[in-house]
């Protein structure tokens, strides 16, 4: 049969002692079959590589509109801040956006960006416009449609800095128009129509 063994340190001059809780309940331990260190808390370095070390959102149930043409402009309260324990950490980006968008072959596209920087970009090519997600609707018969744009990214920040991540939009129409986010582009005050709620989640990968 398997033995348990407790090994003393040959350095250490201090005595470990392992104490029973107080418990009216028989429970049992069972050791994992590997070699290692059972963690039971601990700064975030003690953790393994691919843990989860913190968890930060940003919930926008608020409207958003724009009519940028040319530039990205920032959404306000789409972004969300965390700051790395180390360099070697990645962070792993999430966001949900409810948009709509002017009828008319109009577009609305959405860039990604950690703090100024453009990430999970296309490729560029020629006069396209480069950017993370987007929503593109033909539509001329009334309707306006709900486009949830959504995003997972593994980022590398390589910083033990604050850091924000943030949604930018851009709109495009030859005779011009809106984006909106969390509501229809008509927003009537009638049951077809919606308040809408968006989201952005930072999670820091241990490295």
């Amino acid at each position: 049969m398997s033995r348990v063994v407790i090994q003393g340190d040959a350095s250490g001059t201090g005595d470990f002692t392992i104490a029973a809780p107080n418990s009216n309940t028989d429970r049992t331990l069972t050791l994992p079959d590997v070699a290692g260190t059972v963690l039971t808390s601990g700064s975030n370095a003690d953790f393994p590589a691919g843990s989860v070390l913190q968890v930060v959102q940003t919930v926008k149930s608020d409207t958003f509109s724009s009519n940028s043409q040319t530039t990205f402009v920032d959404i306000t309260g789409m972004s969300v801040d965390i700051t790395p324990s180390s360099v070697s950490n990645k962070i792993l980006v999430t966001y949900n956006l409810c948009s709509s968008i002017t009828n008319g072959a109009y577009a609305f596209w959405c860039r990604l960006v950690r703090n100024s920087t453009d990430i999970a970009q296309g490729t560029p090519s020629g006069n396209r416009t480069n950017a993370t997600t987007g929503a593109l609707s033909s539509t001329t018969n009334g309707h306006y449609p709900i486009y949830v744009q959504n995003m997972t990214f593994l980022d590398s920040p390589a910083t033990t800095s604050a850091t924000t991540y943030k949604l930018q939009g851009r709109g495009w129409n030859t005779s011009g128009g809106n984006f909106y986010v969390n509501q229809t582009a008509a927003d009537n005050d009638a049951l077809n129509f919606a308040r809408l709620v968006s989201t952005i989640t930072a999670m820091e990968i241990a490295g």
